[in-house]
Parts: structure tokens; sequence; C-alpha cells
């Protein structure tokens, strides 16, 4: 058995996986989006270079996510999109080793944009 990878760019359809493709065995119902974690959003560093551990208290601080497969009902995000979310609020899920955050499409506060020239988002969140 095998569904399709999103539908049409990702969006609508049969929102899965292709196993056959190697990829998640997973199908998202209704408006859920599973993200992997950006590396960058664990630690940051300061200008000086000090690292600055995830566990440091500031204010509430959002994180990057790269999006790996979209529900049936998402209409807004695709697979492959880089979305910014609240790491308080999330389901965590583990994948052939890896682990990704489960989230409704509402949860996700912004899509990033990439620019036209070189392709960085210019977002310093």
């Amino acid at each position: 058995m095998t569904s399709l990878s999103g539908g049409v760019n990702g969006i609508g359809g049969m929102a899965g996986v292709d196993m056959r493709a190697g990829s998640l065995p997973i199908r998202l119902l209704h408006d859920r989006v599973l993200v992997e974690p950006r590396e960058d959003s664990v630690d940051r560093r300061s200008k000086a270079g000090i690292v600055i551990p995830a566990t440091a208290q500031m204010g509430k601080r959002l994180s990057w996510a790269d999006v790996v497969a979209v529900g049936t009902a998402v209409r807004t995000i695709q697979i492959g999109d880089r979305v910014l979310f609240d790491p308080e609020d999330r389901a965590e899920v583990e994948l052939h080793g890896s682990t990704y955050v489960l989230m409704r499409e509402r949860d996700i506060h912004a899509v990033a944009a990439e620019r036209l020239d070189d392709g960085l988002t210019g977002l310093y969140l």
C-alpha cells in the first residue's frame, strides 16, 4: 500500500508518504503538520561567540523547523517549507530514529520566504 506525498505541491490529496521511496511510514490526517526541528534552533551563540544553551531562561522564543509531511486539510503549508513555531506547544514523535514534532496548521506562526537573489530568508528570530 502506498500513498501520495502531499498531493499537488504538497497540498491536499492524501498527504502522507510513499513508502517505496524510503520516506516516513505515516499519513497525516486533517490539519496536522509534521516538522523536523532545525539544529540551529537548539543552542544559540551570542555576538561574541558564547554558546547560549536552549535551557537558558529568556522570554518566549520561537523555533524554526522544516515541514516533512502535511495532512489532507492543510491549505497554506507545503512539504519543504521552513516554519516558525512555539516549542512549548508541541507533541514529539520518533520515526526511524529521528525526532519530529506534530502540530496543527494553526499552531504555525510563520513560513519563511526566500529572497530572490541569495536564497536566504533574512529572518533573525
